[in-house]
Order: C-alpha cells, then sequence, then structure tokens
C-alpha cells in the first residue's frame, strides 16, 4: 500500500475542520484544551482560532475573574454564524408539500414550517428558496429532498412530474450563488434514521417506503454510508422483477394480500444483498398487524440467523428531515476523501 501524502492547503483545512468540530463538540474551551483533545500543537491552535475570530465564526469569551495568575482566553463557535436551508418535497394523494427548516451550524432549527401546494415546479421552488434567502441572508447552503432520482442536481424520474427531467440544481446555484445539494427522500431518510439510531459502530441499515398511490422506494446505509449507485438510482425497488407489470404492481400493493406479498419478495431481495441490521418499513400502506406475516415469509427464504429487526414507522418526517439537515450541514466541511491503491 502507497504511503498517503496531503499538501500544505489540505493538511491546513483538514486541521480547521478539527478545530471547528471540537468547539461544537466541547462548548467554550482555550486554546490548551483543543491542542490536548485533538492532537495539534497550541501555537497552530492559536493561528487557526484567531483567522476564525476575525472572520466572525468563533467567538473569544472573556475569562473568569483570576483567583491567581493570568486566566486563559475562551472560545466559542458561533453557531450564528451561518445556516442551510433545507427543503423537502412530498406529494400525498395529489396534493403536494413543501417543508422547510433553518438550521444553524451546529444543527439548531431556527425556523421550520410545512406548506401544501396545489402544483410544484422549478418557478415554485425558486419563490420560496428566494423567499428564505432574503430572510436569511448568511445561509451558506441548500439542501433539497425529491421523491425521485436525482443526480448531480438534475432531476430524473419523480413522483411530482413537474420537476422530472429539471435541472434544478444548477439553476438555483447560478441564480443564487450558494452551492445546492439535492437528493433523494429514501437517502435521506435512511440517513435520518441511522443517525437517531445513534449506533456505536458502522452498521448496515435498510428503508423501505409503500406510499399510497405511488411506487415502493427503498434507502440503503452500507458500513455507515449511504449507498445510491452509479447513477443515484440505488433503492428504486419498484423495478425489481415481480413478474408483473408495473400497473399490476401498483394495483395489487393497495390489497392485503398482494401487499404482503411484494413487501416479501422486497425485503427477501435487500436482505439478501446487503444483509442489514434492520429494516423500517415506511409509508402509508404497513401496518404493524403484518410484521409477523412478512417476517415468516421472509425466512422461508432467508436463514433466521442472518434476518433483521424488521419494524413499521408510517410517519418518518422526523427522520427524513433529520437527514437532509445533516447531509447539508456536512457539505459544508472540508473532506478529503482517500483512495488507497493496492
Amino acid at each position: 500500500m502507497k504511503p498517503v501524502s496531503y499538501n500544505t492547503s489540505q493538511v491546513k483545512k483538514m486541521n480547521v475542520e478539527l478545530v471547528k468540530n471540537a468547539l461544537k463538540a466541547q462548548g467554550t474551551v482555550t486554546k490548551a484544551s483543543i491542542a490536548s483533545l485533538i492532537g495539534l500543537s497550541v501555537a497552530t491552535c492559536g493561528t487557526i482560532l484567531n483567522d476564525l475570530v476575525a472572520i466572525g465564526e468563533v467567538i473569544e469569551v472573556k475569562p473568569d475573574e483570576p483567583s491567581g495568575g493570568r486566566p486563559a482566553m475562551q472560545y466559542e463557535y458561533n453557531a450564528d454564524f451561518g445556516c442551510v436551508v433545507c427543503l423537502l418535497i412530498k406529494t400525498e394523494d395529489g396534493i403536494h408539500w413543501v417543508s422547510y427548516s433553518i438550521v444553524n451550524l451546529i444543527g439548531e432549527t431556527v425556523e421550520e414550517a410545512s406548506l401544501e401546494l396545489m402544483h410544484i415546479g422549478v418557478d415554485e421552488v425558486d419563490s420560496l428558496v428566494g423567499e428564505l434567502l432574503s430572510k436569511h441572508s448568511n445561509a451558506q447552503a441548500i439542501g433539497i429532498g425529491v421523491p425521485g432520482v436525482a443526480h448531480c442536481g438534475v432531476i430524473g424520474v419523480c413522483d411530482v412530474p413537474d420537476l422530472a427531467g429539471q435541472s434544478l440544481g444548477p439553476y438555483l446555484e447560478e441564480k443564487y450563488t450558494i452551492p445546492v445539494i439535492i437528493e433523494n427522500d429514501m437517502n435521506m431518510t435512511v440517513y435520518g434514521f441511522y443517525h437517531l439510531q445513534n449506533f456505536e459502530e458502522e452498521k448496515t441499515f435498510a428503508v423501505v417506503t409503500f406510499p399510497k398511490k405511488h411506487f415502493p422506494g427503498a434507502g440503503f446505509i452500507v458500513n455507515g454510508q449511504i449507498l445510491s449507485g452509479n447513477t443515484k438510482f440505488g433503492g428504486e425497488v419498484s423495478f425489481l422483477p415481480f413478474g408483473i407489470s408495473r400497473e399490476e404492481q401498483l394495483l395489487q400493493l393497495h390489497t392485503d394480500e398482494g401487499f404482503v406479498r411484494l413487501a416479501i419478495q422486497t425485503l427477501t431481495s435487500i436482505i439478501a444483498l446487503i444483509n442489514p441490521v434492520s429494516i423500517a418499513i415506511t409509508g402509508d400502506l404497513p401496518r404493524e398487524a403484518q410484521l409477523e406475516e412478512i417476517y415468516e415469509g421472509c425466512v422461508k427464504h432467508i436463514p433466521e440467523e442472518h434476518m433483521p429487526k424488521l419494524f413499521v414507522k408510517n410517519d418518518t418526517h422526523q427522520e427524513y428531515m433529520k437527514g437532509m439537515v445533516t447531509e447539508t450541514l456536512e457539505s459544508l466541511a472540508y473532506r478529503l476523501r482517500i483512495i488507497e491503491k493496492r
């Protein structure tokens, strides 16, 4: 394995992230305590802190009155130095919803609301984004969750017809000169579930949703990382070879017998492929009373020692928003992806 090397700029950016993360986690700290915590020299931490104080991202906190000797200056992260704007686009029974949350840089909610709209297209999203950015001029990124496939900010197959095929991300980035992330709703929901579980180590986890009047979808976390695939098509489980047309699939999903049968086929495929520790079954169609039958149907194909925990959670708004907020905040951090060549 070849040793990994970094240039000076990369090292500095990584060190800045270490300092900021320590401040966010610890609250009010001194230079010496940060240096001890993250393993950098006091001088390096001091330089980084001075730069962050100069732009307002870190605040100097006046030391307590000395009981003897000169007290060390303390620092805390300025959570309101910036914020992110997160939008969730949903559709239910022909009615479209946009929920938004404005979150500061340590994840605290500043403002949130849900709007019911009879129509959602690029213009409606643009109008709402413009309104929110005018109120929150310190926004540093926009995150948008959509019920469909999104790749490089371009929306493909989507349950909201007027967003399908639209280059929403590039359009908003050019207009507002701010980074825009557009993600699949299931990827963000599974990411939210995963973070709310507070696993002590990296796990493999799945969410499958069965919405009313729409095709099912899924989201996967594999060893702590979102698995979305080459073109972000991963999780489109309605395209599994069920041996029936998509139209017939939609009809059968809305009958008790058909739903259980298709759910078993879907879950069995997921278990065999990624072997998750748990699967959350979500959406309007599943019921707690169906879990035992679904489980028994799965163990006809999957050895029981490999079966994940199955549970039903119909309302996943909290998880969806948690995932979108987490992903958007993480997009602000400097992350160097290391590819090791063997």
